[in-house]
């Protein structure tokens, strides 16, 4: 899941007579992952194991994972530039590029993983960044795509101390690439374990054992592709019952906005709640474990994130997995040819993209305010044509025409009445 961070790397020139277009074919990793999910679902039917997959969880984590991929194009670069900057003013080495410097560069890039890692789950702000991956309470490869953007600048500072040490921006850059992939296909359970692997690699098993709320189970195996960390540092534990995956108090909520920045809110209400320096200082740097448990309900119940899901068939999966592919297709173009867009239309499908991811979570909250999303999602995108062909004073023509129709043939009643609400089963 690390392949769009890196795509200036792969960048392949097409030219002919008149154009130079650069494109990024790293693109299709995003198809790609849809077809490996799918694959894993089709096996999971066949296996009499589909509840693997719950639909609403399943979409959620794609929306978390598109808004990583899209926000992560705009910033990727400069991931190369800083290992670039540190290596060229302040390695401390000078590390070859022979073929051995390779095993050591993906055993270090891994130590560096684990501690990030680590902390990430030790730090409150740190936490608040990486606890969008174990939002999920199913456990495939959709999960994987549940990282942040936030937590991929956190790491990639980590990894800052790759360059320092003396290991050359480039090979970091292509050992990030493997240490990526591998990690996509340890989040699956259609793969038990694998004999004496389990004692060298961080297998689908073990890493089911890192997304598990049991008691046993929290803070363990922390690595990404090898158990020598934990075992050297005492986190490690293998898999005896089946985990049972998830948060310890898991969110009551599918909402694009509400997973992404729960924890924030939280980590700001104990802020506002503790007296005295230590205790303020607790609860920006303090530990997860000891978070007041009872500021969560207060805030759902303030956010309106309390009601309970609706276990029922969504009557609009159709209207939804159509935005869903919509934006995938527009994600994976944008990847392709993403150097050559102006900044406008950069800037135009960031902000549609968005507004759809969380207009496709508001219809998996049933959220009623979100046919004036639909309606504003409709202006702007009008607003950006019209802007487009200067035009723009004509905006008011499609702003009125859609009142008209709201008044005439009351469109929210017909809106609710074919995208909304969840059949009874």
């Amino acid at each position: 899941m690390y392949l769009v961070e890196y795509n200036y790397v792969c960048n392949v020139k097409l030219k002919n007579i008149k154009t130079v277009m650069t494109v990024n074919y790293l693109a299709f990793a995003i198809p790609a992952f849809f077809i490996f999910v799918f694959i894993e679902f089709k096996i999971a039917q066949h296996q009499k194991k589909a509840k693997v997959f719950k639909y609403e969880s399943t979409v959620a984590n794609f929306s978390v994972g598109i808004a990583e991929r899209l926000l992560n194009l705009f910033i990727a670069a400069s991931f190369y530039q800083v290992y670039e900057w540190v290596y060229t003013n302040y390695a401390i080495f000078n590390i070859s590029t022979a073929w051995y410097v390779w095993v050591l560069l993906l055993l270090s890039t891994d130590l560096v993983w684990y501690w990030y890692h680590r902390l990430g789950h030790e730090i409150n702000f740190l936490w608040a960044a990486h606890i969008v991956h174990h939002q999920s309470e199913e456990f495939n490869l959709s999960a994987a795509a549940r990282i942040t953007t936030i937590q991929a600048v956190f790491r990639n500072v980590f990894w800052c101390v790759l360059p320092l040490v003396g290991f050359h921006p480039n090979m970091i850059i292509t050992i990030l690439l493997a240490h990526g992939a591998y990690s996509f296909f340890t989040h699956t359970q259609l793969i038990g374990k694998i004999g004496w692997l389990e004692n060298v690699l961080i297998t689908p098993s073990l890493h089911g054992v890192h997304h598990a709320s049991d008691e046993k189970y929290l803070d363990k195996n922390y690595g990404d592709v090898f158990v020598f960390w934990d075992k050297l540092f005492g986190t490690f534990q293998k898999e005896e019952e089946p985990p049972k995956y998830g948060l310890t108090h898991p969110i009551k909520s599918y909402s694009f906005l509400w997973q992404h920045f729960h924890y924030y809110l939280e980590i700001g209400e104990a802020y506002r709640r503790a007296n005295g320096f230590k205790a303020k200082w607790n609860a920006v740097f303090g530990s997860p474990a000891l978070m007041d448990q009872t500021i969560r309900p207060v805030l759902e119940k303030r956010y309106f994130q309390d009601k309970k899901q609706d276990t029922a068939r969504p009557k609009f999966k159709i209207y939804l997995n159509l935005q869903l592919t919509i934006v995938v297709a527009m994600l994976t173009a944008t990847t392709l040819f993403y150097s050559s867009l102006t900044m406008l239309n950069k800037i135009a499908i960031l902000i549609f993209i968005l507004i759809t991811l969380i207009n496709i979570g508001a219809l998996l909250e049933q959220r009623k305010w979100i046919y004036y999303l639909e309606c504003f999602r409709l202006i702007l995108i009008f607003g950006f044509f019209f802007y487009t062909y200067n035009l723009l004073g004509l905006l008011i023509f499609p702003v009125i025409i859609l009142i008209a129709l709201e008044r005439t043939f009351s469109l929210r009643k017909l809106y609710m009445k074919h995208v909304f609400e969840y059949i009874k089963v």
